[in-house]
């Protein structure tokens, strides 16, 4: 209890105001009131109020490691292996661990509550649903620890640095404890409006606390795929059975607000440029076969718009580096392709227009829009003065490499002076903290059912009907739903050789000719396009079947507020198509990675596989960090793959 008394006060931060008295009286006056008379729900609400993370942590985790590491946006950071010890320090130390401890506090409360008698009839079911609802928030605090670092808590104790388990007992516990929480709740309670305070994500309507912990245990079901499918098939039928998150009114989100606090968007420094990365180009373009003309129907994109569905770009071979298997490698996009995926201009604005819709006038803090009048140079690279060619960026649709272009990209303005002013950028409406974060959307269930379907599981649906309502979800989200019938039975393949319509598990040809430009000439000519080679790639399958529909599908869903789910799927199946980062010169903190090393094919040495523990840690408990990495295989980086990931 004295534990308990002693952490109180910093609640009231998080809790409902109405707390705030409560909290004073129990510091104030130890005598005045005991535990069990603090709900426990306002150490639950400042769990996940404060598991939103802040500007600061948004910022380094979110958006630096999260979003790169999923190719939510070009960003070399995590991506090429990097990674800031003060950033996971802040991260571990004061964030995750403390969101985790509070969950634990509302359910030690509550066991309070309910042990001191106080509480009978209504209340002792309403406490007792409280109690579970953490329990279930704590499970997926915990799935975020164990998704990152690779090990983790199976349990906190409140004022103890974590006992490290292996990623298999996490799991086994995680999965248990969504189980048998989800079990116990009384969905026939009804909280009053004060009670609902206390909960930021579903005001306290257990019945979708319950959805919640089954779609979450599917989840955590399908990551055992590739390592323990005896258990991952058992647990997801298991939670396939019970209610789940299908419909958009069941969406696990929690509302922003354009304050400087643990509400403030995770996307929403205006510095943060967040500009398409190639992976999403590959992944988008061409993809549902959608006429760009169709979605972009005002006069000032009629220009831009490409006729001509087989054009690859303007060929700049000596401005962008070519030591990847990116098929788009060299190309600039001079304006937009004939077609996009429908929400690729839902998600991201074009270069300079400024009349978009989702347009973020913060970019005109960054590069001054210039009416289309905003030329960048490419520099000879025999010379340092004379400029060979041209680009005006202006509604132009393209995705940066991730990478380091080395001396290449010193003659090269688009990526040298600023790449905010040469490729889209992320919407304003992710970007001013007037949206709510996204935890688990009724798409995410959609495309877990489509995939344990054709995984040979009973997931209650046939594994089309659960692709194609997976997708309409999306299409929803993003307010395109106008296209989703076409978009359905599209066989174009994009640039990576998939398409959408769910039948169509032709492959594409190994190469097809295409036109293009060359942009220092400006002479027309035909170019040999390659699709990646199925064989290389880490999914190492196809390119063109049902499951990497599915995978691809879901991730372009998941954009742009479930980064670590996305990045979980990649290193669980090496879906979807990740380009080898290119780059001129070596990758330091890549060490398997060379110019050479994608004509052999893609390997997980080349992709990040987690968070490194911060220094901190290993100082302030050397036992338990020599434990974690035991159990980490006695390696520990950020390529260092964990238990269910792809080996």
């Amino acid at each position: 209890m004295k534990k308990i008394n002693y952490i109180l006060f910093s609640l009231c931060l998080g809790g409902a105001v109405s707390a705030c008295s409560d909290f004073d009286e129990v510091n104030t006056d130890p005598k005045a009131a005991q535990a069990d008379q603090v709900q426990a729900y306002y150490a639950l609400n400042k769990s996940i109020v404060d598991a939103q993370q802040s500007p600061h942590e948004a910022e380094r985790i979110f958006v630096y490691n999260w979003k790169s590491a999923a190719r939510f946006h070009q960003m070399n950071f995590l991506v090429t292996g990097s990674y800031s010890d003060d950033y996971n320090n802040d991260y571990h130390n004061s964030r995750i661990t403390a969101w985790m401890k509070n969950a634990t506090l509302a359910i030690n409360l509550a066991d309070a509550q309910l042990a001191s008698g106080n509480y009978t009839g209504r209340n002792e079911t309403f406490v007792n649903n409280v109690k579970q609802v953490s329990r279930i928030w704590y499970a997926y605090l915990t799935s975020e620890y164990v998704d990152n670092f690779g090990v983790g808590p199976t349990g906190m104790v409140i004022g103890e640095v974590p006992d490290f388990k292996s990623c298999q007992d996490v799991y086994t516990y995680m999965l248990s404890e969504l189980k048998d929480a989800a079990s116990k709740i009384d969905t026939s309670i009804t909280p009053d409006d004060v009670e609902k305070t206390g909960d930021a994500a579903y005001a306290f309507d257990f019945s979708k606390w319950v959805k919640y912990a089954n779609s979450m245990r599917m989840r955590l079901a399908m990551r055992l795929s590739e390592v323990d499918p005896t258990t991952a098939k058992s647990e997801f039928e298991d939670a396939a059975k019970g209610e789940l998150i299908i419909s958009a009114d069941d969406i696990f989100k929690v509302a922003e607000k354009d304050v400087w606090d643990n509400l403030a968007g995770v996307m929403s420094r205006s510095w943060n440029q967040q500009c398409v990365s190639m992976t999403i180009f590959n992944l988008m373009t061409n993809l549902g076969g959608v006429p760009t003309a169709s979605q972009l129907t005002a006069d000032r994109y009629q220009a831009y718009i490409k006729d001509n569905a087989n054009y690859l770009g303007l060929y700049f071979p000596d401005h962008f580096s070519l030591n990847s298997d990116n098929p788009s490698k060299g190309f600039w996009m001079d304006g937009i392709p004939h077609s996009v995926d429908p929400r690729a201009f839902k998600l991201y604005y074009l270069p300079e227009d400024s009349e978009a819709d989702n347009y973020s006038t913060w970019s005109e803090s960054n590069y001054k829009v210039r009416n289309g009048k905003n030329v960048r140079g490419l520099i000879n690279p025999n010379t340092a003065t004379d400029t060979i060619a041209f680009v005006k960026p202006a509604m132009c649709w393209n995705g940066v490499a991730n990478g380091y272009g080395g001396p290449k990209y010193s003659k090269n303005m688009i990526m040298n002076t600023s790449i905010w002013g040469s490729y889209p950028s992320l919407g304003k409406q992710y970007r001013t903290s007037n949206n709510d974060r996204i935890f688990f959307g009724d798409w995410e269930t959609w495309f877990l059912l489509a995939e344990g379907a054709v995984r040979g599981w009973n997931a209650g649906f046939d594994a089309e009907t659960a692709y194609t309502n997976g997708i309409k979800a999306s299409f929803v989200y993003n307010g395109c739903s106008q296209f989703v019938d076409e978009y359905l039975q599209s066989e174009t393949y994009n640039r990576v050789g998939t398409s959408v319509k769910f039948s169509h598990t032709e492959e594409p040809p190994a190469t097809v000719e295409m036109d293009y430009i060359d942009g220092y000439t400006g002479k027309a000519g035909k170019f040999t396009y390659t699709y990646p080679v199925a064989s290389k790639t880490l999914y190492g399958k196809a390119l063109n079947d049902k499951l990497t529909k599915i995978i691809t599908q879901k991730y372009i869903a998941q954009m742009p507020y479930l980064p670590l789910e996305a990045w979980s799927d990649h290193r669980r199946l090496g879906l979807p198509f990740f380009e080898i980062p290119s780059a001129e010169e070596p990758l330091t903190n890549m060490p398997e990675w060379n110019v050479d090393v994608y004509k052999s094919g893609q390997k997980v040495s080349l992709y990040p596989q987690r968070l490194k523990f911060p220094s901190s840690l290993q100082n302030a408990d050397p036992e338990g960090y020599q434990k974690a990495v035991q159990f980490l295989g006695g390696t520990e980086t950020t390529l260092t793959p964990i238990w269910w990931a792809k080996h």
